[in-house]
């Protein structure tokens, strides 16, 4: 069985997220999808606007998701070592670069196969775009 795990914040969800999970789910047998925690979201983007909880309540209850987890505040590679997936499904806009994140799970000793995902384009495919025309 291959496990392909998912990372995101998922605030606001959209067909953007479902586009990015739905891909990451074709990439193999079970999808597990990392939600971030929101003190992490909050350094690292914007304060969320639903609770950790609750997104990831969303997430697990999507079609192509087998489970939804919270990540960790303080090593975002931890949730790797404790659930070993076989592929990480990076989304198009996470910051994270492919050549830092293999030299990472290497570093742990981790085989693990990162691939970037593909974008939808659309014009509420993301949470910004969202807020934006609401305020508009």
């Amino acid at each position: 069985m291959v496990r392909v795990m998912a990372f995101g914040v998922f605030d606001l969800l959209h067909l953007g997220h479902v586009h990015y999970l739905e891909e990451a789910k074709r990439l193999g047998d079970e999808l597990v999808v990392v939600v971030a925690r929101d003190s992490v979201t909050l350094k690292r983007k914007h304060k969320t606007v639903t609770p950790e909880d609750m997104r990831r309540r969303l997430v697990a209850a999507l079609k192509s998701v087998d489970r939804a987890v919270l990540g960790y505040e303080e090593d975002p590679f931890r949730i790797v070592e404790e659930l070993r997936p076989e592929i990480i499904a990076l989304g198009y806009d996470d910051p994270l670069q492919l050549d830092e994140a293999k030299r990472e799970l290497e570093r742990r000793g981790l085989r693990v196969r990162v691939v970037r995902l593909s974008k939808l384009n659309h014009d509420l495919d993301g949470t910004r775009k969202i807020i934006e025309r609401i305020r508009s």
